[in-house]
């Protein structure tokens, strides 16, 4: 009997600021250009981890991302085609972002919806709007803040 495969979801991810970043979301919905826009705010820093689909793995009580082989280093630039970049995979996710149509999005989110579960590990969770470019800003903001977001009431 063989292994089952790891799980593969339809996500991209990057290494940002020493912090592993799950992008989901619906087709269309700006995943591989919020990453690529991560990678290009610190190029010599972030780095692909993977784009379009990620596979998913146990990793010292986290989870980690890492690309199918057949897509390791590869990102689509919408409206350019393929591009390869430099990648590292497996990566350790650290941050969980939503992209997600602005109405749907709390102006001031609860606890819980600022948590994801990948599994049975829990992850800070960031909600942004779909196809909107400033969103790398806000990633780096989180990252850079410690993951410890305040929210007052």
């Amino acid at each position: 009997m063989t292994a089952a495969a790891p799980p593969t979801i339809h996500a991209s991810a990057a290494l940002v600021d020493g912090t592993g970043v799950l992008v989901r979301g619906p087709s269309g919905s700006g995943k591989s250009s919020l990453v690529l826009a991560l990678i290009m705010a610190s190029p010599e820093r972030n780095r692909l981890v993977a784009d379009d689909r990620v596979v998913l793995t146990s990793i010292g009580g986290g989870i980690a991302a890492a690309p199918p082989e057949t897509l390791a280093g590869r990102i689509e630039m919408r409206g350019y085609g393929i591009i390869n970049l430099p990648y590292v995979a497996p990566q350790k996710i650290g941050l969980v972002v939503d992209l997600k149509p602005i109405e749907d999005i709390a102006r001031l989110p609860s606890e819980v919806e600022r948590t994801a579960w990948l599994g049975d590990v829990m992850l800070p969770r960031l909600t942004l709007p779909a196809g909107h470019p400033e969103g790398w800003i806000r990633v780096r903001a989180v990252l850079l803040g410690g993951l410890g977001m305040v929210n007052e009431t």
